[in-house]
């Protein structure tokens, strides 16, 4: 049986967590990296048949994880994929208020993390894959903040902007490829995870929002992280995958 290779980041816990379970399927090639490893998912892979690997990094720092993962790509055996795929998922907020009273620190961490790390990875696994004749996809999991500012998360925004825009970059790139990876950066949805209750639980003076985000609490207008890797991992299988470089799951 042909595996199906994946590399998710962020599969700890949340949506991310929600995607690895439902992606250990037999003859599934799953790793994850994310700063702490969840022994729930070795047990599953165990129980399903399924090949799982999980590296603990923190993607604050990702131009050692990205060499790790060139070298490690390298080393396996294309020949027997079916398929390779890239799911970039990692992301964290900063404190919600405005960039004037942010901390340096923090909104370096969101930007690293949540931009410079996805960006750092595709070049990783698009550069130690280009000769590989499997078919190859990148899914970028970008938000609709990336397209509609929201005041107090100016980092947060910016992260999922250029997610947005380096995405298309790179799908112009792989175009031009014979056997070029598919891409997109796709927002997910509005999504029941713990970014959602620190939206909700900010200072009401400094996150104007913060009325939006409790009312579509309210009104049970969240999806359950398994609901939306549902979704997410369906978009990933369409026939039109890649067609557009910046999509939302809910068109």
């Amino acid at each position: 049986m042909q595996q199906q290779l994946t590399i998710l980041t962020g599969a700890s816990r949340g949506m991310g967590l929600a995607m690895a379970e439902q992606l250990l399927q037999p003859g599934a090639l799953l790793l994850c990296i994310s700063r702490k490893s969840n022994p729930s998912l070795d047990a599953l892979a165990a129980q399903r048949g399924a090949q799982l690997e999980q590296w603990q990094a923190d993607l604050a720092d990702a131009a050692p994880v990205a060499a790790r993962l060139a070298t490690w790509l390298q080393g396996q055996k294309h020949e027997a994929l079916q398929s390779a795929t890239l799911i970039n998922n990692a992301g964290v907020i900063s404190a919600l208020a405005p960039l004037r009273d942010g901390q340096s620190a923090d909104l370096a961490n969101a930007l690293r993390v949540g931009l410079e790390a996805p960006l750092l990875l595709c070049a990783a696994f698009l550069g130690a894959t280009r000769h590989w004749t499997v078919p190859r996809k990148v899914l970028n999991i970008s938000s609709g903040l990336g397209r509609r500012a929201m005041a107090a998360s100016a980092s947060y925004c910016a992260a999922k902007a250029g997610i947005d825009h380096f995405s298309r970059s790179l799908a112009m790139e792989e175009a031009l490829q014979a056997n070029g990876a598919k891409v997109c950066s796709l927002a997910p949805g509005v999504i029941a995870t713990d970014m959602q209750v620190q939206l909700r639980s900010a200072d009401p003076n400094a996150f104007p929002d913060i009325g939006n985000f409790q009312a579509m609490h309210e009104r049970g207008m969240l999806s359950s992280p398994a609901d939306a890797a549902e979704r997410i991992l369906a978009y990933l299988e369409r026939a039109d995958f890649g067609a557009e470089a910046v999509a939302d799951v809910r068109a």
